[in-house]
């Protein structure tokens, strides 16, 4: 018999997103750990791919961390979604990475609970199939091998690296997020006037950070 897939997971938490086209939706996040552009420690920062990352994915330390079987996981959402709340209960995997963990049973089983399942990646890698909402974020120096979903969201701005080129991409939503680092404010206004000059993208803001929500 085929051992159970354990999944390491650094944090489930209920909250509201706070980006994109879902924002203010409430949500249950579940942050796998681990990247393939970046180890996540300090020390290695400066040599990462993506060196501007503001999200700790490292380990399984967090609220509701752990190393879970899927049943394990199933529990946790669920217990997690408020009972008097009307809406599709929705789950949003993030990382990190999640598709290097994330895999068809995973998907099949949060269905059967009933949770629309929503992904956020850096695209390098492909997904499995019934995902109901998929958004990439490219970064620079990879292969955005997955050309095709719902929503392109780009961290503004990336040195030597145009928004512009993904525009031929099958994606429904396209949003331009300011890169949140000791330039926030200059690059706010660059993503803004990027947006007033074209109009196929759309701002998107980090509300959870500015309204204080995790």
């Amino acid at each position: 018999m085929k051992p159970k897939k354990i999944y390491k997971i650094k944090e489930i938490f209920l909250t509201k997103q706070g980006e994109g086209y879902h924002t203010g939706r409430p949500s249950v996040f579940l942050r796998f750990s681990g990247c393939n552009l970046w180890s996540g420690l300090e020390k290695d920062r400066a040599k990462a791919i993506c060196d501007w990352c503001d999200t700790d994915f490292v380990g399984t330390d967090g609220e509701n961390g752990g190393n879970y079987y899927i049943n394990e996981i199933l529990d946790i959402i669920s217990n997690l979604w408020p009972s008097d709340n009307n809406l599709e209960p929705f789950l949003v995997c993030t990382g990190g990475e999640p598709l290097l963990q994330l895999d068809q049973n995973f998907v099949d089983e949060i269905h059967k609970i009933g949770f629309k399942i929503s992904i956020e990646t850096n695209g390098t890698k492909l997904p499995p199939s019934a995902i109901d909402w998929i958004c990439v974020s490219p970064k620079n120096n990879t292969t955005t091998n997955l050309k095709t979903g719902d929503e392109l969201k780009f961290v503004y701005p990336q040195k030597d690296f145009e928004p512009i080129q993904f525009e031929s991409y099958n994606f429904n939503h396209f949003f331009i997020q300011p890169m949140d680092n000791n330039d926030y404010e200059k690059n706010k206004k660059l993503s803004e006037i990027f947006v007033e000059k074209n109009p196929k993208w759309k701002l998107s803001l980090q509300t959870h950070k500015i309204l204080g929500f995790p």
